[in-house]
């Protein structure tokens, strides 16, 4: 279920990425309606959208570098978020200076952290029932195709 709530939320992402923008933004900041943001942070945000919906679909045959990255986005989230922060404000906001962080702004980096790592989890694992001779899915398949026992 988790999964499917989060291909949703990457969804919304790639669809509509302005609402949770200015959702995030009324979360963090103080004063969200003087941000000038700028064109990029649409374009990350469906890119967000679209790595999370890709890995959670694809699983295991999603690209091992893109997990790979998301996972250490995560980590370094969750254990250094205010180089993250920083680095996020110039990339997203036209006037970093003008912007007024809620005190709660680190901890809500160190959850998007641990949201990044559930989502390098979750594709990991492909969420396939175990068939009768013990494997997952499909994975005895090619043994069973060229006639090979396993003992």
């Amino acid at each position: 279920m988790l999964r499917t709530l989060l291909i949703g939320f990457g969804l919304l992402e790639i669809v509509r990425p302005e609402p949770v923008i200015e959702a995030c933004e009324r979360i963090g900041l103080r004063n969200p309606a003087a941000a000038q943001r700028r064109p990029l942070a649409l374009t990350g945000a469906r890119l967000e959208g679209l790595v999370f919906v890709w890995l959670l679909v694809r699983g295991r045959q999603g690209s091992t570098l893109v997990t790979a990255m998301l996972g250490l986005a995560g980590l370094v989230l969750v254990l250094l978020p205010r180089p993250i922060i920083a680095l996020s404000q110039h990339l997203v906001y036209a006037d970093t200076d003008a912007l007024e962080l809620q005190p709660w702004v680190v901890p809500a980096a160190r959850l998007l952290g641990v949201l990044y790592l559930t989502v390098t989890l979750l594709s990991r694992s492909t969420g396939e029932e175990p068939t009768p001779d013990g494997g997952a899915g499909d994975s005895n398949c090619s043994s069973r195709r060229f006639g090979i026992r396993s003992s």
